[in-house]
This record gives structure tokens, C-alpha cells and sequence, in this order.
């Protein structure tokens, strides 16, 4: 019932979210930083953070490997973890608390699962235990897989559980094959409303219908040469439904990596566009958000899409970004260290080497109001128990930094 009642909430919202998009890409950083950042322990191409409430850290590496990790750096490889494929944007992703850690001690998992065919985004849920100078995973079961399988791309892999603890949302990219972003009979591409155990939640837009989805699609990955020099509509007739499309509860995203809860219980997402068009995005239930149909970037073979303005029945960003930030993560603040960024976001970057602040306000818009240059490629930036920051660095040799109020 809460679920449904905050799809409502933000069903009446849509009318009143604000029109004008802000570009945000030639933001420029704050002169100063206004924490101090201290490098605490290095990982190999660490990707995501997870707090437990003690105050230590799972840190997921992409090469495979998952961490406990105390606030002095101190670090223990955690056992029984899954087979991963590092290849390419592929490998251990996301690792993620449930939201009845307390009691039943799961954590959630996404990655790369390998197979004969390549890799699925898979989503797994398992029992932490911690033991004197041990960690280990217990009772490990995957509880949702794209089915799609193949090479390459990106897997998005952000999950984000519902206000209520009941369910939980995962975003799922495209794998940069484009087309299925439109396609309903595809996971790719989509925003997923599942239960705890991975089953499609109850009340989602799609849950109960069936049949075939006519889409227009500009140039894709398969037309001629010549579509190369000029923008090329194609329509294209998806076959009826295949899978369960009543996982879905918005379509039409590229590469969602940030994926968030606001205070109000909004859900918000962060993702990456091609040559420009990055995008946070207001998601609200049965949305279109227009990849690869529409975007404010441009093919990376520098082939044209139709601009957002021209399709009023897509969904657009609240804010983009040309140039791009490449999002890393969104998370919202919450903490005693910087009272004054409460109920903001942050949003790391990558190409940017920055994190960005964003402001909300009660009508479904956003703005950004300060960006700090860090020099290194930011993945992901996490809250504490006791408010301070902590990120993670883009690299073979990432640093893990914890950042604190600068004293005056």
C-alpha cells in the first residue's frame, strides 16, 4: 500500500516538475574544497561502498573481490564470493545492505555472472558473517538475471530499496546495443521494480500486458553506412512479450549507475549519455525516458539524435550535462558533519574527476549549486554512520579517501 502510494505521489507530481531542463556540464568547481580528504587504503579498481553500522565498509573491486574494511584501512577479503567476468564495464559491481541488515544480516550484490555467452547482469543476496579476523559469504543465491546474456556494455547494476523496506529497484543499462532500452520484452535498458527475493513487485505499470511495441529508433547499430551521414529513422515492431515485463517500471536508459531515494521518497537516477547528454532523471512509473530515441548528446561516431524538445511524450532530465561528468553514483546526504548539505545529493564523476551537489526542490526539480575538482576519477561517494564522506578512486590502484570538515 505504501508502494502504491507513493507511485501516486509521484503521478501527481509529473504535471508540476519543472519544464526547463539546466544544462549543468560547464558548471565550474569551487575554488576550495571544503573538506579535507585522507587517503586511508588502495583496491584494485574498486566500484562500490556499502556501510555496516558498526562503520566499516564492504568495497566491491571489479577484478572480483569484496572487502570488509575498517575506518583505518585495516582489510579483510570476504570468502564465497561469487564467479565474476572482468571484461570491459563488466566484473563485481554494486554490494548493498538490506534494509533489515539488522536482523538478517543480507547483503545484495551485482555483477558480472559469466557464461558461455558472455555475462548477465546478475542480482544475488546472501548472509554476511563476520567472524575474529574472518569474513564470509553464506547461503549465496542469485534471485534475478538479466536473461539476455552476451558481450560487452554496460550493466548499470545500482539498486535502490522502496522507503518501506518492502522492495527494492535496479537499474539495468542497455550493454550500449540500444535498441533494447525500447524494447518491453527486454531487461536492458530499463528500471526494475523487484521484491526482496527478486520476483516482479505487485503494481507495477507493466504487470499484465501483453502484445507487440512499435518504436521509431534513429540510426540504429545495424543500418547502413550511409545512415552514417545523416540522421535515419527506422520503425521497428518488438514481438509480443517473451520475458516478465512486469518487472519494469521505467524504460528508455543507457547506462544508469546512480539510482536514489530522496527524503521525500522521490526516486531519482543519475546515467551516463554518449558524446554528451549525461542525465539525472526524475523516475516515475510507466516513463519513457527516451534512449536511444532522443538525448542532448550525440552518437559517438558523431551521427545526430533528435533532441529531447522534439518528442514531448519522452521524459525528459531534470538536469544534463554537455560535456559529460560520466556519473559514478547519487546518494543523498544525511549526517551530523555537514548539516547544511542535508537533504542534498552528490553525485560523483568520473570523466569530471569531481563530485557535483544537487538541490531539490518540493515541485520535482533540481539544480546544481557547488562542484569540487578532487583530481581523481570519483566512482562512487558514500555517507557514514557519523556523517563523514568516504570515496572511492577510478583506478588500478584506487585510493579509498575519507573526507571530514575542514577546521577553521
Amino acid at each position: 500500500m505504501k508502494l502504491l502510494m507513493i507511485a501516486g505521489l509521484f503521478g501527481a507530481l509529473a504535471a508540476s516538475q519543472a519544464g526547463a531542463q539546466i544544462n549543468a556540464g560547464e558548471q565550474q568547481p569551487e575554488p576550495n574544497l571544503p573538506f579535507t580528504l585522507t587517503k586511508v587504503a588502495t583496491f584494485d579498481l574498486p566500484w562500490r561502498i556499502a556501510f555496516l553500522p558498526d562503520g566499516r565498509m564492504l568495497i566491491t573491486e571489479k577484478v572480483g573481490a569484496l572487502w570488509l574494511v575498517t575506518q583505518q584501512g585495516e582489510k579483510t577479503q570476504v570468502t564465497n564470493v561469487p564467479a565474476v567476468l572482468h571484461q570491459g564495464q563488466g566484473g563485481m559491481l554494486g554490494v548493498f545492505l538490506s534494509p533489515h541488515y539488522a536482523k538478517d544480516h543480507s547483503v545484495y550484490l551485482t555483477y558480472a555472472e559469466p557464461h558461455e555467452d558472455g555475462s548477465s547482469l546478475a542480482l544475488a543476496r546472501a548472509r554476511l558473517q563476520i567472524g575474529k579476523g574472518t569474513a564470509s559469504l553464506e547461503g549465496l543465491k542469485v534471485i534475478w538475471r538479466d536473461g539476455e546474456g552476451g558481450r560487452g556494455g554496460q550493466f548499470g547494476a545500482a539498486v535502490a530499496f522502496a522507503p518501506d523496506g518492502r522492495s527494492l529497484f535496479l537499474s539495468s543499462g542497455d550493454r550500449q546495443r540500444m535498441t533494447p532500452a525500447q524494447d518491453p520484452n527486454q531487461p536492458l535498458g530499463k528500471i526494475l521494480h523487484l521484491t526482496l527475493d527478486g520476483k516482479p513487485a505487485p503494481g507495477n505499470p507493466m504487470a499484465g500486458k501483453t502484445g507487440a511495441a512499435t518504436v521509431p529508433v534513429i540510426n540504429p547499430p545495424h543500418d547502413t553506412e550511409a545512415a552514417k551521414t545523416a540522421p535515419v529513422v527506422r520503425t521497428y515492431t518488438f514481438p509480443g512479450p517473451n520475458l516478465t515485463p512486469a518487472e519494469t517500471w521505467s524504460t528508455g536508459h543507457r547506462t544508469p549507475y546512480g539510482l536514489a531515494f530522496a527524503p521525500d521518497g522521490r526516486l531519482w537516477e543519475v546515467e551516463h549519455g554518449p558524446r554528451g547528454g549525461d542525465e539525472l532523471n526524475l523516475i516515475e512509473p510507466g516513463k519513457n525516458y527516451g534512449w536511444p530515441l532522443v538525448s542532448y548528446g550525440v552518437n559517438y561516431d558523431g551521427v545526430p539524435i533528435p533532441n529531447p524538445d522534439t518528442r514531448p511524450d519522452l521524459a525528459k532530465p531534470v538536469i544534463y550535462w554537455v560535456p559529460v561528468i560520466a556519473p559514478g553514483n547519487l546518494m543523498f546526504y544525511k549526517g551530523a558533519m555537514f548539516p547544511q548539505w542535508n537533504g542534498s545529493a552528490l553525485v560523483s564523476g568520473l570523466a569530471s574527476m569531481s563530485i557535483t551537489r544537487i538541490t531539490f526542490d518540493d515541485q520535482g526539480g533540481a539544480k546544481p549549486v557547488e562542484r569540487w575538482d578532487l583530481g581523481f576519477r570519483v566512482r562512487d561517494v558514500e555517507v557514514a554512520p557519523d556523517g563523514a564522506l568516504w570515496m572511492v578512486e577510478d583506478s588500478e590502484s584506487g585510493g579509498l579517501y575519507h573526507a571530514t570538515p575542514k577546521q577553521h
